[in-house]
């Protein structure tokens, strides 16, 4: 690898079933084989999919029987079982959850971690989510703009006051404070998200990166960058390379890594998902031929 392009990997989360010891070997092993982090989804509780849901959910939603694991806690978990990898939250939805817990939770993750937590953020595509957690739809945009704002108020470690449109704290802190002020990702795929990210944002989080329009993407948020007068060298871009294709993904992968550190991405999340593989030996198996052929195309 160049240190221009991290190659990190995805907890493939529905193949391996929620099953725990799969979770902690597969973090090892992705250290051992090299790759630079481990990026974990985050939905709280999957929907049923039915005619009686007004509007219907969209058709990418997980449903009720989707194992995940909270990334957070996850990551607690893994943060004792490695030493070197980074975490990556892509995305947690964070407008659905209570900031100031999530100041709390990412702290400790950063702590003990010692400061490899990389927190994505977005808005999410399903309000039965919000619903279930008390949190209103209508609003999550603005909310996240707050929430972004809040989080590093909260992270300095000193007793904040802060008065916003739906926050409210009188002199209180998050103590003990993380190692850093946790770098905030952004993820999506509309012109808001890529505005938020430029102004507000460490990096954006571009979902499907071996599209054509993730490229696009990545090339408007740095146009918006520069209208914030920020420097783009300074912020990182993941590309969460989901395949096109089942039976392709290795040859797309594979070809696109040039290309893409080429357009100045700076990390790549590869998945062994979507190709038939049914236990954990045969995900590493493949993640493993993947780092190999993947040292040798980036050169």
């Amino acid at each position: 690898m160049t240190s221009a392009m991290k190659l990190g990997v995805t907890f493939p989360q529905k193949e391996l079933g929620g099953d725990a010891s799969a979770l902690g070997r597969f973090a090892i092993a992705a250290e051992e084989l090299g790759y630079d982090h481990v990026l974990m989804y985050d939905h709280v509780v999957g929907a049923v999919h039915g005619a009686h849901r007004s509007p219907p959910l969209p058709a990418r939603c997980y449903d009720e029987k989707d194992p995940f694991h909270d990334p957070l806690v996850a990551f607690s978990y893994l943060a004792g079982l490695t030493h070197r990898i980074e975490f990556v939250t892509g995305i947690l939805i964070l407008p659905q959850r209570q900031t100031v817990l999530v100041a709390r939770q990412a702290a400790d993750v950063d702590i003990l971690s010692g400061g490899r937590l990389r927190l994505g953020v977005g808005i999410g595509y399903n309000p039965v989510e919000y619903d279930a957690l008390g949190q209103d739809w209508a609003t999550r945009g603005r909310r996240l703009d707050e929430q972004i704002e809040y989080l590093r108020l909260l992270w300095a470690g000193e007793p904040v006051t802060f008065s916003g449109d739906f926050h409210h704290i009188d002199q209180a802190a998050v103590y003990p404070p993380p190692t850093q002020s946790i770098p905030i990702w952004l993820g999506g795929s509309s012109e808001a998200a890529f505005r938020r990210a430029a102004k507000a944002g460490d990096g954006f989080i571009f979902g499907y990166g071996l599209r054509a329009e993730a490229v696009l993407a990545w090339q408007r948020v740095q146009e918006l960058l520069g209208e914030q007068g920020r420097d783009v060298k300074r912020f990182r871009a993941l590309f969460n390379l989901l395949p096109e294709a089942p039976g392709t993904w290795l040859e797309q992968t594979i070809e696109a890594l040039p290309r893409l550190r080429d357009a100045g991405v700076t990390d790549v999340a590869v998945t062994s998902e979507r190709n038939g593989l049914t236990t954990l030996a045969e995900h590493l198996d493949f993640l493993t031929e993947v780092k190999a052929r993947a040292d040798r195309a980036l050169k």
